[in-house]
């Protein structure tokens, strides 16, 4: 008599095609590209790439919920963040809560109700490698992690974007450590509406992947990338070791332990 370990058919997974991988590869590579042509540009080039990395990381997202979890969920996610997404900006602009009182400058191309049509995408942006990340390691408590996250994920946002000009802040109290052109309030704002934010989804969207799935490893190489990008960024081209410092900190603590859980593994 023989032991064979029995993996339930429910569980296979093959992976996609080489041609959507290929696909999935080159939209993920340039917005990579994209973002590391940023400190070396200025004026409208500068304009046009900033703009242009958050509709290709956008995509590049979009495209693996797709690939890896299919058209239900890859729908569904767009529908509810980037609905989510202008909406509180447009609350945030026309009454100052949660986030602060701050305006867009016309710099980030087309707006709606004074919100730059551009800024939702940037919700979609991190969204969904955000609760992949927090659907691996945090349990029941998704949107508390999430939401942290994405606060985290802010405090490389909002310097690099209120530098560059591409909206302004009205500062009257506490302002965040190391950025004092940012209230403090910013902060508080993206851990609430982040948490609201990655609970909708976490409720809303199914868990499994598709038989025939993209790995994580976008999500990985995105999330990694994010975390380098902000520190190496700050340190030697924007001159911002403060926000280096608290960006890599706090991004860093959110992220560890998915990277530790990747690695190591699950039972």
């Amino acid at each position: 008599m023989s032991i064979r370990h029995y993996s339930p058919r429910r569980n296979r997974r093959r992976g996609i095609s080489s041609r959507a991988q290929l696909l999935l590869n080159l939209v993920l590579g340039i917005a990579i590209l994209l973002q590391v042509s940023y400190p070396l540009l200025d004026r409208e080039a500068l304009r046009v790439v900033t703009i242009s990395t958050v509709y290709w990381g956008a995509g590049a997202m979009a495209l693996h919920a797709l690939l890896a979890y299919g058209s239900r969920y890859a729908f569904t996610y767009l529908g509810i963040t980037l609905t989510f997404g202008f909406l509180i900006e447009l609350l945030g602009v026309k009454t100052g809560w949660p986030f602060g009182i701050y305006s867009y400058d016309p710099s980030l191309g087309p707006q709606i109700l004074d919100v730059s049509m551009v800024v939702p995408f940037a919700w979609a942006m991190i969204a969904h490698p955000i609760l992949c990340a927090a659907r691996r390691v945090a349990g029941s408590w998704v949107f508390l992690y999430g939401g942290f996250g994405l606060m985290a994920y802010d405090f490389f946002l909002d310097p690099q974007m209120v530098s560059a000009g591409r909206w302004t802040w009205e500062v009257t109290g506490s302002h965040v450590p190391f950025t004092p052109e940012v209230p403090l309030s910013n902060a508080f704002g993206w851990l609430l509406s982040g948490m609201a934010l990655i609970a909708v989804l976490h409720i809303s969207l199914p868990r499994d992947r598709r038989k025939e799935s993209a790995s994580l490893a976008s999500v990985d190489i995105f999330l990694i990338w994010t975390w380098f990008a902000g520190v190496i960024s700050n340190l030697f081209f924007f001159d911002r070791p403060g926000v280096a410092f608290l960006f890599g900190s706090a991004f860093g603590l959110f992220l560890l332990p998915y990277v530790f859980s990747r690695w190591l593994g699950r039972p």
